[in-house]
């Protein structure tokens, strides 16, 4: 009868085995995925149709834009709500990633990149009230002339650009916290950990806003080789799963013991 057991227990074993590994690798590339259609909306939304439409310290002709390519414009606030859809889903799939290396640290990463996408979808609606104002609004906004009208359109753009330096100042911590988390980890490599934490240390300049235009475009530059090669790495090679296995698993025998892991 044992031998029998054993015979039956082995596959299974072996099966659920495959199945998690390949389970790691899917969340891998899933993550890896999200990542780039987060950046890609977020850029689009964010920098790209924007600075098609707004005239840098000109009221009247960044409202004659915006009323000129109205569809333009709704299409930004769009996809800026894409973007944080699919920064949520990823940091979802990070949080599950990462818990195997601590799952109280990945949780908290997780909870500052949401207070900071609370922030940014609150940013996405500040983007598309200036085409309320200027499509008249009710008829409150009769008592206005069209110069105050214009500046009050800009003024919501100008309280869009100041919650996404906001985001991005969270944005840097969780970065850092990513960082740590990859550099800690044993399925990815350590050096992708240590350019996140750079790439987190330049997105935090925006905490001061003005410190963060005085070293553009330089403070970026760490974003672009952390947050591509991490990307690129999820994408094209995963993680290493028997790796992520055998942390998950060391992580479940402390958690089941109540030890330090």
């Amino acid at each position: 009868m044992s031998t029998i057991g054993q015979t039956r227990l082995i596959p299974r074993v072996n099966t659920e085995a495959g199945m998690t590994k390949a389970s790691s690798r899917l969340k891998a590339r899933l993550a890896g995925a999200f990542y780039f259609l987060a950046g890609l909306t977020s850029v689009l939304g964010g920098v790209y149709i924007p600075g098609k439409l707004v005239v840098t310290g000109n009221a009247a002709a960044t409202a004659n834009a915006i009323l000129s390519h109205k569809p333009l414009f709704q299409l930004g606030f769009s996809v800026m709500l894409l973007a944080v859809f699919c920064s949520i889903i990823l940091t979802a799939l990070f949080y599950d990633l990462f818990a195997p290396v601590n799952k109280t640290l990945s949780l908290t990463a997780a909870f500052v990149h949401l207070v900071g996408l609370a922030i940014l979808g609150f940013a996405s609606f500040l983007q598309l009230a200036p085409l309320v104002v200027l499509e008249g609004g009710g008829a409150y906004l009769g008592v206005f002339q069209a110069q105050q009208i214009h500046a009050l359109a800009y003024l919501f753009l100008q309280l869009n650009v100041q919650a996404a330096n906001a985001f991005l100042a969270f944005f840097g911590l969780y970065c850092l916290l990513l960082g740590y988390l990859v550099f800690r980890s044993t399925f990815l490599p350590r050096l992708i950990g240590v350019f996140m934490a750079f790439a987190g240390l330049g997105y935090l300049t925006f905490v001061s806003p003005p410190l963060a235009a005085y070293l553009s475009p330089y403070n970026l530059a760490p974003a672009a080789l952390g947050e591509g090669s991490l990307m690129l790495w999820l994408l094209i090679v995963g993680v290493n799963a028997p790796r992520w296995q055998e942390q998950a698993s060391h992580a479940a025998r402390y958690a089941a013991s109540g030890e330090p892991s």
